[in-house]
């Protein structure tokens, strides 16, 4: 089964949105598999022709209903799962971004079963995507730069 995120030719270029507002992160439940249940940021796949930035818009837009302005980069991620015969079934080069909210609350699309915002470290104990903390952290530092 080939969907083109299915055992790709190439990675799947994607972007994620560390949202912030008040000091607390948007942090959502995926609902769907390969990640369902896992705890996370809004984001999808990049399209071709789009920039980084509105696949970011775009993707929290359609994931979450909420208004916002991506600032900079806040770090990377690589997401590779192998299957039995260690062929690479899964393979994500993640952009995670800093963004400001600006406006709207959440109102989830299918995709999504929860959305919560929380301060950075009430993330821990949750079974969140690997190095979500760290990107989070960095998110917070970009913005606090930017003022």
């Amino acid at each position: 089964m080939a969907d083109g995120r299915t055992y790709p030719a190439r990675p799947v270029l994607a972007v994620s949105a560390a949202i912030i507002r008040d000091g607390k992160v948007l942090i959502v439940r995926r609902a769907r598999p390969p990640a369902a249940g896992v705890y996370t940021l809004p984001g999808g796949g990049v399209e071709a022709g789009e920039t980084l930035v509105e696949a970011v818009v775009r993707e929290v837009r359609e994931e979450t209903a909420l208004a916002v302005e991506p600032i900079a980069l806040a770090g990377y991620r690589e997401a590779i799962t192998r299957d039995g015969e260690g062929r690479v079934e899964r393979h994500f080069v993640i952009l995670p971004f800093a963004a400001r909210w600006l406006a709207g609350e959440p109102v989830l699309n299918d995709e999504l079963s929860e959305a919560m915002w929380l301060a950075p470290q009430e993330i821990e104990g949750l079974n969140t995507t690997a190095g979500l903390g760290e990107i989070i952290a960095s998110a917070m530092a970009v913005l606090a730069r930017t003022g």
